[in-house]
């Protein structure tokens, strides 16, 4: 699933393609938005809050869509093939004279006044990427349920709006922590909204996203996707919980060295 750096992005270069520009061909192939038609309204913005999309228009109207697992905006030039699918998996088409945003396989897709967008996205924390970052209140909703796990708890979009698999596994590593750790037991909490936001801002421009010094390719990221491989701090083979079918976001990545069990040892069953 695509993190919050990645949909910023993406909403960045939908914004840069539609914005300021009237629609002039619009097609929503979903049942119940079949029968709308936005062309000739123009494209006001299109903002990401966490791992939503948000595009509005004139006339106080948005375009709420979520990416998830296989979800993809894909824009092209009038003369441009499309290239992200086969036709049956288009759900949206915003069209401008400059360019064409087609939404693939997008399992979430809603029209509704601008007025209620926190109706879809107000219950999310804090956006590590948002004009309303708030690492107090974000800390603050974390620590809400001391007993429960730090990686959980940073999946968690009421907690903080944007953080996925790789994220969690990332920021479990540098703060050196178990991902089953209770949040609540945690040496200085208040590091984890910071440094989240760090690694975020960091990444937000980057088309290859990087959490260690190194430029090399095999070693942009601590452990996420180095199962079996060393650690590059401290040589130990990272091990990872797999995976569960239909259930992705809840595969993890550790050093068992860097991150020790936390008091009483818990710790799922896991692959070497």
């Amino acid at each position: 699933m695509p993190e919050g750096d990645t949909v910023w992005r993406l909403a960045q270069r939908l914004h840069e393609a539609l914005a300021g520009r009237p629609l002039t061909r619009c097609d929503l192939r979903v049942p119940r938005l079949a029968t709308v038609d936005l062309t000739g309204r123009q494209v006001l913005a299109v903002v990401s809050r966490g791992k939503h999309l948000l595009t509005r228009f004139g006339g106080g109207l948005t375009l709420h869509s979520h990416l998830r697992m296989d979800g993809a905006w894909k824009i092209y030039r009038p003369d441009e093939r499309w290239r992200g699918g086969p036709a049956h998996q288009i759900r949206a088409i915003l069209g401008t004279a400059e360019h064409t945003a087609v939404g693939y396989r997008l399992p979430v897709l809603d029209l509704l006044p601008t007025a209620e967008e926190p109706r879809v996205v107000g219950h999310l924390g804090p956006d590590l990427l948002g004009p309303d970052w708030d690492p107090a209140e974000a800390l603050r909703r974390l620590l809400a349920a001391p007993e429960r796990p730090l990686g959980e708890a940073l999946l968690d979009q009421r907690n903080l709006a944007g953080i996925g698999n790789v994220y969690k596994s990332e920021l479990c590593f540098v703060l050196r922590a178990s991902p089953w750790l209770p949040v609540g037991e945690l040496p200085a909490p208040e590091r984890v909204p910071a440094l989240a936001r760090k690694l975020l801002e960091a990444n937000r421009r980057r088309p290859a996203r990087t959490t260690t010094p190194s430029a090399r390719p095999d070693r942009r990221l601590w452990v996420y996707g180095r199962a079996g491989r060393p650690c590059l701090r401290c040589g130990t083979a990272v091990r990872t919980t797999g995976r569960e079918p239909g259930a992705e976001e809840r595969v993890t990545y550790w050093c068992p060295a860097c991150q020790p069990d936390p008091p009483g040892g818990y710790r799922p069953s896991a692959a070497p």
